[in-house]
């Protein structure tokens, strides 16, 4: 068994506790989905967020979800000028036997964009 990490990104409407706490369960919930994640196997889970989102740590929707013995924490992500806005990603390390090219990374709502080849979104 490895330690893998597996990616993913999601866009928050509103820089408010809730809905930071439903994008960042949302998005933990679809990469345990999609990868069948045992939450016992999870190893950290490193949660970031553009400056714009600031009303809450994303990291308690997981305490929520029943994380409360993983290693978890919250960054602040680079203030790129003309980056994704209200930006909440999530790199989980988790102990699997998946190969690489099955792990399934997750984009949602208005970070499509930032992975269209695993998406499969057209460029416009």
């Amino acid at each position: 068994m490895l330690v893998r990490g597996i990616r993913g990104a999601t866009t928050v409407d509103n820089n408010t506790r809730e809905e930071i706490l439903a994008a960042a369960r949302e998005l933990l919930d679809e990469i345990v989905r999609q990868n069948e994640i045992d939450p016992d196997l999870v190893a950290s889970i490193q949660f970031s967020a553009t400056p714009d989102l600031s009303a809450e740590f994303p990291a308690v929707a997981a305490r929520e979800a029943g994380y409360t013995q993983v290693a978890l924490e919250c960054v602040m992500e680079m203030n790129v000028p003309g980056s994704l806005a209200r930006c909440l990603r999530i790199l989980m390390h988790v102990n699997t036997d998946l190969p690489l090219a099955e792990i399934k990374h997750v984009y949602l709502r208005g970070a499509r964009v930032l992975r269209r080849d695993l998406v499969g979104d057209e460029e416009s």
